[in-house]
């Protein structure tokens, strides 16, 4: 779909701009503009590229196009929500109003009690479990076993608080094995497919998931979630922010045409300066292992997404879900931040270990 407000071409048909009128207006039109001598030959495209309409090269008292104004202002109202959408990339208002209100909830999961966050983490892990399986499913034909990943995925989530990283990987591994032992039912078909897609599932969503988690539980776990996602935000704002005003130089054109490497540049210096606030205002750690955490999260974030963007492109979609406006699916906002996540608890649980 064009962005620019032009309607694609038909064969036979020129692109049109504005509302399409049918033929016999555009010969009235003609006929009429024949009588005062006022209107181009018939089939004369006009300025813009269009054939004559009904309206078009009529006159007004002052000798003026009547409809020209009216014109203007429709494709004028027509292409500049268009226009915003295309540079942005997005629905720039449905993204940040769906944004605002994601971050208000994790924000009141952590300030009310901390471990609500736990709760915020299973809801987004089923959720994305759900939308993968479902694109995996339409797109390909692949058949996950779902009822074990979801199950198996609040396991990891919910065994990490008592219990820790050993919690996590008995979960993980539980569900590996019910899942392989679930789809023998159907036969050898597709076995190798089904039960890889089912791996890569649960440890993509559900055990990526868990490290937030596992940020949230010791007694500055606060700072440390919000150092995670305060790194990744202003990687994903500074980034594109650079890309959308500077962006000339394709990062990955195979993989994504949008991201630029002016945008990872944005998104570095960004990241960076987050980092270093949030460590050392948050955390009480010196500024350079915040600055290193953060440039260590945008890469992470950015092979995230272009990860995901692999993922989408095989599967010929271009989006996970649609629950989301201005974003896709909840798994479109997720696929930075999971891997992320991890690479948040191993560096800061290295930098600054719990006591």
């Amino acid at each position: 779909m064009s962005l620019s407000g032009e309607t694609a071409a038909v064969p036979g048909r020129p692109a049109r701009r504005g509302k399409a009128v049918p033929s016999d207006g555009a010969s009235r039109s003609d006929a009429a503009a024949k009588s005062d001598g006022s209107a181009p030959p018939k089939g004369t495209p006009a300025p813009d590229g269009t054939r004559p309409s009904s309206g078009t090269h009529a006159r007004s008292g002052a000798g003026e196009p009547a409809a020209n104004g009216a014109a203007q202002v429709s494709d004028g109202a027509a292409a500049g929500p268009e226009k915003r959408q295309s540079r942005a990339g997005r629905n720039l208002v449905a993204a940040i109003g769906v944004g605002v209100g994601l971050g208000v909830v994790i924000l009141a999961s952590l300030l009310l009690e901390r471990h609500f966050f736990i709760g915020v983490i299973a809801i987004a892990a089923a959720v994305g479990t759900w939308e993968l399986a479902g694109a995996l499913r339409r797109a390909a034909g692949i058949t996950v076993a779902l009822p074990v990943l979801l199950v198996g995925g609040q396991a990891m989530v919910w065994l990490s608080w008592p219990f820790g990283l050993h919690g996590l990987v008995a979960a993980f591994g539980a569900t590996a094995l019910v899942g392989m032992i679930w789809r023998m039912r159907q036969g050898a078909d597709g076995y190798l497919r089904d039960v890889g897609a089912t791996l890569f599932a649960a440890a993509y969503v559900p055990l990526f998931a868990t490290f937030a988690a596992l940020l949230v539980l010791p007694s500055d776990g606060v700072g440390r979630v919000l150092t995670f996602m305060i790194c990744v935000v202003a990687s994903d704002v500074g980034g594109y922010a650079a890309g959308v005003l500077a962006g000339r130089h394709p990062m990955a054109p195979s993989i994504s045409p949008k991201k630029s490497w002016e945008g990872f540049a944005g998104s570095i210096v960004a990241g960076t300066v987050a980092g270093a606030l949030s460590v050392g205002l948050l955390l009480d750690g010196s500024w350079w292992i915040g600055a290193i955490t953060g440039a260590l999260l945008v890469a992470t974030a950015t092979l995230g997404d272009l990860c995901e963007s692999l993922v989408k492109r095989d599967l010929g979609i271009k989006d996970m879900g649609a629950m989301l406006p201005g974003h896709g699916g909840l798994m479109d906002r997720l696929d930075s931040m999971l891997p992320a996540a991890f690479v948040a608890w191993l560096v800061l649980g290295i930098a600054l270990p719990v006591g």
